[in-house]
């Protein structure tokens, strides 16, 4: 795997992916649990450079399984297979999100796994350089601005992603296979919308079933004091905007060492 640096801007953006419509539940500090014991005393020094951290000025980034290998990843847009229908990371080849963020996020596969131990977090996008946001924000130039702040996040707002703080993922089995949301990751479509869940039982284009399913990932994610979007199922926030804003820098685009 190619190294990756990261090139950090402190202070520019308060940032939002999608997030410009608030999290629909504030901030939680994460269930206590033994195992969350454990993986605390992971040191926190483990600022010593090796193939799992991203580093620059002092601020940290890690693999999502970097505490936890049951949690999987398949970074949708170091591929084609994304709604931009192209390549967006040249050099990102797995998801990396902040220390802190890892480790919460270990706990939540924990909770998971206590609850079914074929399933797996199967992640799709964490950090995002600024400079994809903008890609991805040009590429929906002919959708309306209201709508499409929606989906993508203002560049010039940022996004929690910008900061390795924000999450996309979904559950799958131990084949791999994502369990049936209903709606396809990245889907613009209000059948997506968390908040519209119960309007689309009620008219059928979603099953009880692909709500159980979307409910669980929340309740997992939500163990450890992640918050989901109004409109996407698959993102989650580790902590508010503002607070993401103070406690870690912005990365503005990705460089090759």
């Amino acid at each position: 795997m190619k190294k990756i640096g990261v090139l950090l801007l402190s202070g520019l953006l308060a940032g939002a992916c999608s997030e410009s419509a608030e999290s629909e539940n504030s901030f939680k500090k994460p269930l206590a649990t033994k195992e969350a014991d454990s993986v605390e005393e992971t040191e926190e020094k483990a600022l010593v450079p090796n193939k799992g951290f991203i580093f620059h000025k002092g601020d940290t980034l890690v693999s999502v399984d970097h505490f936890n290998k049951n949690i999987w990843w398949e970074l949708k847009y170091a591929s084609k297979d994304n709604f931009m229908r192209r390549i967006l990371y040249d050099t990102l080849e797995r998801a990396y999100v902040q220390i802190e963020v890892a480790r919460r996020l270990a706990r939540s596969q924990e909770y998971l796994t206590g609850r079914n131990p074929e399933y797996h977090l199967l992640v799709y996008d964490g950090l995002r350089p600024l400079s994809v946001q903008w890609e991805m924000w040009n590429g929906l130039d002919s959708i309306p601005f209201l709508e499409r702040i929606k989906f993508v996040s203002n560049p010039k707002n940022g996004s929690v992603h910008n900061y390795g703080a924000a999450v996309d993922l979904t559950i799958c089995d131990s084949k791999r296979n994502p369990l049936d949301m209903g709606a396809g990751y990245d889907d613009m479509r209000k059948v997506a919308y968390p908040s519209l869940e119960s309007e689309f039982l009620e008219s059928g284009e979603i099953t009880q079933k692909q709500i159980d399913n979307r409910k669980l990932l929340r309740r997992t994610l939500k163990s450890q004091g992640f918050s989901n979007i109004p409109t996407e199922w698959w993102h989650f926030n580790a902590f508010p905007r503002a607070i993401v804003k103070r406690k870690y820098r912005l990365v503005t685009k990705e460089l090759a060492e």
